[in-house]
């Protein structure tokens, strides 16, 4: 396998840290290579500069393809003048990845504030960035640790934006991509997916709401159509305990918090935020740049790790 390209994120959060603490951990098991400025790694950290990403499979200490961001780190401080450095190491991935050099990529969490002051980053987040740069249209995030995979089909908007937001189009964009994306990168030769109502009670036969009624079992059905392995619209309610969650391989949920509350729930610390619809595979860790506890020794990498194993299983599915 070639090797997993970690992009540093911000410096000033726990990216530089939980990177290094997961290569310890995985380190036996694939290849991996850090993109970012070594002066930002903790201290006393045994790092190794590497000319190319193949070197990093023979490397002893921590492999990092060197950069100059021109600023030391200072934790919990983020510093604009970082900026343009984490925004090009996340491009430097993309082309390790494109190119074949690298087999995926991970990345460590951004902080925009600080990328938009210091380099007028136009991209709401890491996924839109990434999409762009692929040039796709349609990407869509899942959440996944071993107990469930979840699919917000909208994402960061206001509850009260999410009815209009939703469509026909979109619903069946977010479905046909985690469809995709589990036969190609999870192995799964027939996914059986189960798609949330919006309203309370799968909208009750329509006395709690019509969008079941009106938009999404039209949707499900077309689909269903297709030959897709599709239960819904359910009550969101009654989805995600033990027994539920062993007849279906994905749930799609049709808003941020009806997916994220129950992974984060089952599993707070592995979850792993995965784009589907990319060209090539990319994983992170489920959480932010944790300013509050950067450089005292309190970061907790298993998100890290969990993201680093996975993308290595995708990319493995991928090349199979």
């Amino acid at each position: 396998m070639q090797p997993i390209a970690i992009s540093c994120g911000e410096p000033a959060g726990i990216g530089p840290e939980i990177a290094v603490a997961a290569w310890a951990a995985c380190r036996g098991e694939f290849p991996m290579v850090w993109l970012g400025d070594p002066s930002h790694l903790p201290g006393g950290t045994p790092w190794q500069a590497v000319p190319t990403a193949a070197d990093a499979a023979t490397a002893t200490d921590f492999p990092v393809l060197a950069r100059d961001f021109g600023a030391p780190r200072v934790a919990g401080q983020p510093n604009a003048a970082h900026a343009q450095g984490v925004i090009d190491a996340i491009a430097d991935g993309v082309s390790l990845v494109q190119s074949g050099a690298c087999s995926a990529l991970c990345t460590a969490p951004i902080h925009k504030e600080a990328l938009i002051d210091g380099a007028g980053f136009a991209y709401p987040g890491h996924t839109e960035y990434l999409a762009a740069l692929a040039g796709r249209d349609s990407v869509v995030m899942m959440l996944a640790c071993d107990m469930l995979r979840v699919v917000p089909a909208t994402i960061h908007i206001p509850l009260a934006d999410v009815p209009d937001q939703l469509s026909a189009a979109t619903l069946t964009d977010t479905i046909l991509i985690t469809h995709a994306a589990l036969i190609r990168d999870f192995g799964i030769a027939k996914p059986r997916l189960a798609v949330a109502g919006l309203n309370p009670h799968a909208g009750e036969g329509g006395k709690m709401g019509r969008e079941e009624i009106e938009l999404i079992t039209p949707t499900l059905d077309a689909l269903r159509a297709e030959g897709l392995d599709i239960t819904g619209p359910l009550s969101a309610d009654t989805m995600f305990h033990a027994g539920a969650r062993a007849h279906y391989d994905a749930a799609i949920c049709m808003y941020h918090d009806q997916a994220l509350i129950p992974i984060k729930t089952l599993d707070f610390s592995g979850g792993v935020n995965v784009t589907l619809g990319l060209p090539f595979v990319r994983t992170s860790p489920d959480h932010g740049t944790a300013f509050d506890i950067a450089g005292t020794g309190q970061a907790d990498a298993t998100s890290m790790v969990a993201a680093l194993r996975m993308a290595a299983q995708m990319a493995t599915a991928r090349a199979t």
